[in-house]
């Protein structure tokens, strides 16, 4: 029989940060469909053979679920790795070791089994298989989960490349297994992180596979770039700095500032130090690189500047609930006559937030699709 019903299961899954949707559940069917697939009598024998890994788990579904048989989880996104501590505590399992690991970090040897939710990237799905590769055995067994509309003859090209054979399962609940078999394969090279070079500079942008904008600068940062802030003092941030390049040309344009790259992705914040380290070595004693959830555990009113090109989705999901974190809590840690400048959609009707948290938000810059806003803390 199948290990554990998501719907009919007495555990307590919930998203974090909660979203204003109550309706929206902490798992899906591939969460569901994975589940079905795996009985206790095969995850006792898998647990005592060797680790068994989790990929990309977005809130805990499958760790929480498998919690006895101590998995361990690795994700990219320190917001994942957190909704998964909560759930871990709310359904009161303290008393087992809870593992996670970042997506950068070595991979542990001779996995028994291993479960990928598949990535919303191609890229990131060829960087996780491309480290599978190298500790995986003919005996570690892998099944991946996916949404059927998300599984992509690319997909499973993928894993019969990377790994061997490859079968899938027929679809429940518009969700589909994957079933990769480890063979003999030609070695793959791994081409992450991928180098691009910036428009009009000499600089070459390093991005790891989850990174947005992997080949390319993003219209967005771009319309931001040519309006950056210049010749500002103290302590600026880069919040939810994805590859860096936006604080990367602050550290150019403000001489006189400490940056602090932060964002909640383990990738994002490695891309970002690496085209410091590539590109300004020189401004690296004034650089921090940090994890991080918006600015949870940063002091108030103790940054000069922000900027920010703010996310609109969490995972599949669009929201402004992580804009609007943001947004508060850059009214807590800014200093007095601190700026925060941001660059948006113009549909997302940020100025109206803003002018909630701060009084007002002046348009530096505009076009047809984007506008840049900056708002003092009075």
């Amino acid at each position: 029989m199948n290990l554990l019903n998501l719907e009919t299961s007495e555990l307590t899954l919930h998203r974090y940060p909660s979203t204003n949707d109550p309706n929206l559940q902490a798992w899906d069917a591939a969460d569901e469909y994975l589940l079905r697939e795996l009985t206790a009598e095969q995850l006792q024998s898998a647990a005592s053979q060797g680790p068994i890994l989790i990929f990309n788990d977005s809130f805990g579904a499958l760790t929480c679920g498998l919690a006895h048989y101590q998995p361990i989880a690795i994700s990219d996104s320190l917001l994942s790795q957190e909704a998964t501590r909560r759930n871990w505590q709310t359904n009161e399992l303290e008393e087992l070791p809870l593992h996670q690991q970042d997506v950068l970090a070595p991979l542990p040897a001779a996995p028994s089994l291993v479960l990928i939710k598949v990535p919303k990237t191609l890229a990131m799905l060829e960087y996780q298989l491309l480290r599978l590769r190298e500790v995986v055995t003919p005996e570690t067994r892998i099944i991946a989960a996916g949404k059927v509309k998300e599984i992509h003859n690319s997909t499973l090209a993928l894993f019969e490349q990377i790994l061997g054979s490859t079968k899938t399962s027929l679809a429940w609940k518009k969700a589909r297994l994957i079933y990769p078999q480890v063979e003999d394969r030609p070695a793959v090279t791994n081409p992450y992180p991928t180098v691009w070079p910036l428009d009009n500079t000499d600089y070459q942008i390093a991005n790891h596979a989850n990174v947005f904008a992997r080949a390319s600068l993003d219209i967005g940062a771009r319309f931001l770039l040519e309006n950056l802030p210049r010749q500002k003092r103290g302590l600026m941030v880069d919040l939810g700095c994805g590859n860096g390049v936006l604080g990367l040309m602050a550290l150019e344009y403000n001489p006189e500032a400490e940056l602090l790259f932060l964002d909640e992705s383990y990738m994002a914040v490695a891309s970002s130090q690496l085209n410091v380290e590539k590109n300004r070595p020189q401004d690296l004693a004034r650089s921090r690189f940090q994890v991080g959830h918006s600015l949870n555990g940063i002091d108030s009113n103790s940054i000069d500047v922000i900027i920010c090109n703010p996310p609109f989705h969490q995972l599949q999901t669009i929201t402004d609930d992580i804009a609007w974190q943001m947004f508060r809590d850059a009214k807590r840690c800014l200093k007095r006559g601190g700026e925060l400048w941001i660059v948006g959609n113009r549909h997302l009707d940020y100025h109206i937030k803003l002018k909630r948290l701060f009084g007002g938000a002046e348009c530096i810059a505009s076009n047809s699709k984007f506008v840049i806003l900056r708002s003092i803390n009075r």
